[in-house]
């Protein structure tokens, strides 16, 4: 016989509110009103799916309220160090009462209790009656967990749960449910001020209650325990200790609620959910209860009752796409036949999710250790590779080669570029999309976190296992392949069901903002174009670099001699404050500036301006300059040499800058010194293989033909559609002259200054500084400059205004970056928010261009079979190897892909050189 189970869920309001701010904080969620709506947005996921998945019978959701408690009549200082309630949460909770009032839900509070004790006492009253859910993120909830009551841990940004029954409670304390008072006792909580026993941790408390049953037996035990710090812990605190267990445990006797069964839940209101949405601007949500199933028999209007035998125990509980512990299924696979199942499997999947696992942090010397898979939620297999008891990697390469180079199925990876590099170095190549949650993370907001486990713990409210808990940290951390296989297995495939889930969540992000296109167009493309540079690399000219080091070394010490001379005496030229007394004691120099400790300042900018008038300081930076030189680059270069290609790979970083640049690190190329001469020199040790030249070819002028455009300024539109010089252009409008060819140089410089400086919001005090010109000067002159290119100062003025309004800027493209304090009341974080708002989107569009042309160029290198390679991108310039057969056709063609990567109102223009390095060719 069976009859229909009733199901009650009871919802810790206050906790998911929170849960929900901090799980959205970084994605500074907010609609036209300028209401946060993030904290409201992680609600709704997390409602949206239980309600669907679940479909209680009964429901509500249940608050704290602002008056006092009977807790804080127990004891004053309750929760006293509370930091005040967040802006956001200030407004959202009432709309999020609003919101759940829109799904049908009762909300319940009542003052001078807690939402736990309300919890507790409907939870309580129900066991036996209903399967009561409680839905919590917080662990003072696991002491109710028994018969016919279970935990669900929510994790706001999908929507998903893990459940916590007895047997959870268990394995997160270390004692079962009726236990974890004495343990929250002895442990204490620093949020609600309930100090704890001195002396006993979180793993000694539940050892300590195992032990002896209870608080009060412990206590009682204290004086015959052999640990001091515990005895005495116990001994002295014993009042304490007991207080704090009645302040932790959760009543089940409030009065004047409501009997549990009026809570039965019928249904949304779909209409008035839907608006609610749409007030919000939660598209999907919006669309999801305005448009969806008119006549209102959506899933979610199904019978919430589910039904099951009469008498049974609590039923198993839904299958969320998050639900961890007891819900996952990974799996280990090292026999042949068990990776052919999984090949089968995988050659019905569009998309696979993949990671690996290495001895080395460097992909280019790193080993291949294993390869974990996943292509659904939950699930995942690990393959360790040339362990014993494992397969080789001649073994499984060759096996999942079919599926990894099949193009119809899309790839996921958090750090993707990593990944290839060493499954390419290993022997396997990779076809198909490959979907980045590092850089889908990074695209949605670049200020964020994008360590996997950060971008976990915001986007799902998960923590993966660290890897530091396999390896170790510090002398003691062990490599990957120095661990038993077996212990890897459920870290390596958390790692790639984790990632599944969070691509999944970005995606849809991705989306709502306007960003999937510029991902799958540039971002996501871009990665394998890196990911072929760096494993090409480009050889460098190791005896050069030893004879430039050697002279570099005499001209230091020919400086360090000279130095010493003019000073009288011989010190430490690498201390600061060595340094300083000789220059302001000594010599008697007028400082400028103290540092923090109130040192006086040696920094660059100071002996700078105080090499105009005094020798030592202007040889002092001379020395400083050769000194980097010879220790960054001179030195540092041949030991990156790799020991098998005998090539430099430098690593390019495509989610460092928030502009959208690429960045590059191990060497970093783009610091290379160009200005000075012997800084140059350093370009001479990149080279190319017998029988090819190096190519670099500049984008001339880019940011400004970008701001041209974007601001849609007509003189400088003409400017440049007229082929004239840009700087000599400006001289005669700022300067009033009749002709390019009355320019003077000096007039050139100056207005090549303001061209470059007033568009990233240089004010007259920074243009008269790098001028040397009088603040009323460089006033004139950026007002004649406005008024001879108004467009300019329009484009500045309205990017401003939008980044006021949506609290970001893009580029043409679509690429955001968030300003979050351009209403600052702090002038100069305002001032300087304002000149990040106008600098972003035409430095973001620049490296827009820069990465299409690069994709464009490497897919026409591998459709051609061009011998020829591209090996760097620094800036704005690309540096390519050309083999001496394709010196007619190839530097054209890359010219052609460049100057055609995007339109624009104004021409895009390449200079071009060859030459037998990397100087000669620049």
């Amino acid at each position: 016989m069976t009859k229909s189970r009733k199901s009650l869920y009871l919802v810790d309001g206050m906790a998911l509110a929170y849960r929900a701010h901090f799980a959205f904080i970084k994605s500074r969620l907010s609609n036209s009103e300028g209401i946060a709506t993030g904290p409201i947005l992680g609600f709704a996921n997390t409602l949206v799916k239980m309600l669907e998945e679940c479909k209680p019978t009964h429901i509500s959701v249940v608050w704290d309220t602002s008056k006092p408690t009977f807790r804080h009549e127990l004891d004053e200082e309750y929760k006293a160090n509370r930091p005040p309630q967040p802006e956001e949460l200030k407004v959202g909770i009432p709309l999020i009462k609003e919101m759940i009032g829109g799904f049908g839900i009762e909300n319940l509070e009542q003052d001078g209790y807690e939402a736990d004790d309300i919890i507790g006492t409907l939870g309580r009253r129900a066991a036996g009656d209903a399967d009561v859910y409680l839905v919590t993120p917080d662990k003072d909830f696991m002491q109710l967990v028994g018969d016919g009551v279970v935990m669900l841990k929510p994790d706001p940004k999908n929507g998903g749960f893990s459940l916590i029954d007895r047997k959870g409670v268990m394995d997160y304390f270390g004692v079962w449910p009726e236990q974890v008072t004495d343990v929250l006792a002895m442990i204490g909580d620093i949020s609600d001020n309930i100090p704890g026993v001195p002396g006993i941790g979180k793993k000694g408390a539940p050892e300590l209650v195992k032990q002896y049953g209870s608080l009060e037996s412990a206590i009682d035990a204290a004086p015959e325990m052999k640990s001091k710090r515990v005895r005495e812990g116990l001994t002295l605190n014993r009042e304490a200790a007991l207080h704090a267990k009645k302040m932790v445990t959760i009543r089940l006797d409030v009065p004047d609620l409501p009997d549990w069964q009026q809570l039965d839940w019928d249904g949304p209101n779909r209409k008035e959910l839907g608006q609610f949405f749409r007030r919000m601007e939660f598209r999907t949500l919006s669309r999801k209860y305005l448009d969806e199933d008119p006549d209102g028999q959506s899933d979610l209007f199904s019978s919430g009752h589910r039904s099951g035998e009469e008498g049974n125990e609590l039923p198993a509980p839904p299958k969320f796409s998050c639900l961890k512990d007891s819900e996952t299924r990974y799996k280990a696979i090292c026999t042949v036949s068990e990776l052919q199942e999984v090949v089968e499997r995988l050659s019905g999947t569009e998309l696979l999710c993949f990671d690996t696992e290495t001895n080395s942090s460097d992909p280019m010397l790193a080993d291949l250790t294993g390869i974990s898979l996943s292509i659904q939620s939950g699930e995942a297999w690990y393959i360790p590779v040339d362990m014993e008891g494992t397969l080789s990697t001649g073994v499984v390469l060759p096996l999942l080669e079919p599926v990894f180079m099949n193009e119809t199925i899309a790839k996921v990876a958090h750090n993707a570029k990593f990944d290839e590099l060493v499954l390419n170095r290993a022997g396997m190549a990779i076809e198909g999309l490959c979907y980045d949650t590092m850089v889908a993370a990074y695209l949605i907001d670049a200020g964020q976190s994008l360590k996997m486990d950060e971008v976990a713990r915001t986007w799902l409210g998960y923590d993966p296992v660290p890897i530091t808990d396999l390896i170790g940290t510090g002398r003691n951390q062990k490599r990957m392949d120095e661990i038993p296989w077996e212990g890897v297995v459920d870290y390596a495939c958390e790692d790639a069901d984790i990632t599944l889930q969070i691509w999944n969540v970005l995606k849809e992000r991705l989306k709502e903002d306007d960003l999937l296109e510029i991902a799958e167009k540039i971002e996501f493309p871009l990665i394998r174009v890196l990911s072929r540079m760096e494993k090409t690399g480009i050889r460098v000219d190791r005896e050069m670099l030893k004879r430039f080091s050697s002279e570099l070394n005499s001209d230091m010490l020919e400086l360090q001699k000279r130095i010493y001379e003019l000073a009288g005496e011989e010190f430490n030229l690498n201390s600061p404050r060595q340094l300083a007394d000789i220059l302001f004691e000594k010599l008697e120099i007028p400082p400028k500036r103290k540092t923090k400790t109130g040192q006086y300042s040696t920094a660059e900018n100071v002996l700078l301006d105080l090499a105009t008038d005094h020798e030592v300081p202007a040889l002092v930076l001379d020395y400083r300059s050769l000194t980097k030189l010879k220790s960054t680059y001179a030195d540092a270069i041949p030991k990156l040499i790799h020991p098998e290609s005998g090539r430099v790979h430098t690593s390019f970083n495509q989610t460092v800058a928030a502009t959208g640049r690429l960045s590059s690190s191990s060497p970093n190329l783009q610091n290379i010194p160009i200005r000075t001469k012997r800084g140059r020199e350093i370009r001479k040790a990149f080279v190319p293989d017998e029988g090819f030249t190096l190519l670099a070819a500049d984008y001339s002028q880019i940011e400004l033909r970008v701001i041209a455009s974007m601001s849609g300024d007509r003189s400088m539109i003409d400017a440049f559609h007229q082929g004239q010089d840009i700087h000599a252009r400006a001289a005669v409008e700022i300067f009033g002259l009749s002709d390019v060819d009355e320019v003077t140089p000096d007039q050139r410089r100056k207005a090549k200054e303001v061209n470059f400086g007033i568009p990233y919001g240089v004010s007259a005090y920074g243009l008269a500084s790098r001028l040397g010109i009088s603040n009323s000067e460089g006033k004139e002159m950026i007002d004649r400059y406005f008024e001879r290119f108004p467009g300019i100062e329009t484009f500045m003025k309205s990017t401003v205004e939008f980044a006021r309004e949506h609290r970001y800027v893009k580029t043409l493209l679509g690429r955001r970056r968030y300003i979050p304090d351009i209403d600052s009341r702090n002038r100069n974080i305002r001032s300087f928010a304002e000149r990040t708002a106008i600098n972003m989107p035409v430095q973001g569009t620049a490296a827009d261009i820069i990465k299409l042309a690069m994709i464009r160029i490497d897919e026409w290198l591998i459709r051609e079979g061009i011998k020829s390679r591209m090996l760097l991108q620094v800036h704005d310039e690309l540096v390519f190897e050309i083999h001496e057969d394709e010196q007619t056709v190839v530097p054209d063609k890359i010219s052609e892909m460049m100057e055609s990567a995007m339109v624009l109102d104004v021409p895009l223009t390449v200079e071009m050189g060859i030459g037998s390095n990397w100087l000669e060719a620049h």
